[in-house]
């Protein structure tokens, strides 16, 4: 053990103490610039998409290849960055994802055909599958396990905070600017998060967790002092040892990857992972997110109804999201993601049926809004919060990033697989057959919650891998 982590001495007054929670939360802030990227461009297509369509007379087949190219992107994204960031560090990668994001959204905006179109959704799909993977994989190896779960939860909040941007952008300048390039103007916007995030992330430090996997224990240990709030250099010496005892244990193999899978426990928790990616996305999130301004004029909204209807949906996102961290504080992952689906696919329900039982106009419209609206509570309350903290925190140090990258890809080519076919289903069949066909996929998913997934609340990340190897 080195000298470094073998002292043991004050930290310093309450000033101290200060700095280092201030450190925190602008670690926290500034790489969460990522999360809300991810909602602000998943978001703003809601909007535009029927600009979109006019300006370049897209058919359905069309239109769903410009919604889902940014998420089969985000599957390659995910997948690639995973593996990079367990080479260069989780820090290095989100700068170079707040570069893609730029040139993507730069890109979509000044796209001349359907084609540049759909190629630059594909960039800056990229860059959302990365950041959805590796802000949340930085923040769980910065934070303190006592408050692990509220601190990645706030990319989550940026998420949705993202998604309310990207709505209320879409309906000021609906209704402020000319129609011909309205579009152009709703995307744009992300030009000036991304630009933050890279700024940014310029001065922030690199995973403490990482640099022990590279053995790097000194700087470890400097960034672990910059951000633990704690009048005592012996809780740190603790958090630090942990960190690198397990970190040279795992040098002692190759670097983590598909062969891992041969060993049992880990075998299992990549596909607990695999399922619980599944999961969040066969809710059918996504069919309200990219295609909402839809569904509420089918329901009986005018296209600019809609455009401000939307807005109420991600308000309650947001606020549901708040909810969402202050709950995990204080419950279990487990019963809350087995409460959010229970809750999304009930939701799902009662859209089929009112959209079954009532034809369209001012009654339906306002009866699905306010379903979306009890849909979208329990989803980004309960369970996507849980489902991005999950993937950060199950998977073991020298296959994080690779497990969390695949079981993300995943992820997002479900989510293209929902975005994709969702247009053809309601055109094939009817929009409250496509919503029951959800609704059943959520009956599965909330059996799947019920039997396979472990309780991770209050463990460090240390304590976790130790935990699994021995039960799982």
């Amino acid at each position: 053990m080195s000298h470094e982590s073998a002292v043991s001495e004050p930290l310093g007054n309450g000033s101290t103490s200060a700095r280092r929670q201030c450190s925190l939360r602008a670690i926290t802030t500034v790489s969460t610039f990522g999360g809300l990227l991810f909602g602000y461009d998943t978001g703003v297509i809601n909007g535009a998409l029927p600009y979109i369509a006019n300006h370049f007379h897209l058919t359905p087949l069309t239109e769903s290849l410009v919604v889902s190219s940014l998420v089969f992107g985000a599957a390659l994204g995910a997948m690639l960055s995973g593996r990079m960031s367990d080479n260069h560090g989780r820090r290095k990668m989100i700068l170079w994802l707040s570069l893609i994001f730029l040139i993507g959204t730069l890109g979509s905006t000044f796209a001349i055909s359907t084609s540049m179109m759909v190629v630059s959704r594909f960039v800056l799909g990229l860059a959302v599958g990365g950041a959805s993977v590796i802000v949340p994989t930085y923040l769980a190896e910065m934070a303190p396990s006592a408050i692990r779960g509220q601190l990645v939860t706030r990319n989550e909040l940026m998420i949705v905070t993202g998604q309310l941007m990207a709505f209320s952008c879409n309906a000021l300048i609906a209704n402020t600017f000319p129609e011909a390039h309205i579009w152009r103007w709703m995307l744009v916007v992300a030009t000036l998060p991304a630009i933050a995030l890279w700024v940014g992330m310029m001065v922030m430090p690199e995973s403490p967790r990482w640099l022990a996997s590279k053995g790097r224990f000194k700087e470890m240990r400097a960034v672990l002092k910059q951000v633990r709030d704690t009048d005592k250099l012996s809780e740190l010496d603790a958090e630090a040892r942990e960190v690198r005892e397990l970190a040279e244990e795992d040098r002692k193999c190759e670097q983590g990857g598909w062969r891992d899978l041969k060993t049992p426990w880990i075998r299992r928790l990549f596909l607990v992972g695999v399922g619980v990616a599944v999961v969040q996305q066969i809710t059918g999130v996504n069919s309200i997110m990219y295609f909402g301004t839809q569904i509420l004029t089918e329901s009986g909204f005018d296209t600019q109804a809609a455009l401000v209807a939307n807005i109420a949906n991600g308000v309650i996102s947001v606020l549901a999201t708040f909810v969402g961290i202050w709950l995990l504080g204080r419950v279990g992952r487990r019963p809350m993601l087995l409460t959010g689906i229970l809750g999304t696919t009930t939701a799902l329900l009662m859209i089929g049926i009112v959209s079954m039982m009532i034809s369209a106009g001012p009654l339906r419209a306002t009866l699905v809004l306010s379903l979306t609206v009890t849909f979208l509570a329990f989803q980004q309350g309960a369970v996507s919060p849980v489902t991005w903290l999950m993937l950060a925190e199950i998977f073991p140090m020298r296959i994080r990033g690779f497990a969390f990258g695949m079981t993300g890809c995943v992820l997002w080519l479900v989510n293209f697989l929902v975005g994709f076919f969702f247009l053809q289903l309601v055109g094939w069949f009817s929009i409250s057959t496509t919503f029951f066909l959800f609704f059943v996929l959520g009956l599965g998913a909330s059996l799947f919650v019920y039997r396979c997934t472990p309780e991770t609340r209050d463990l460090s990340l240390e304590e976790l891998e130790a935990k699994f190897k021995r039960t799982v």
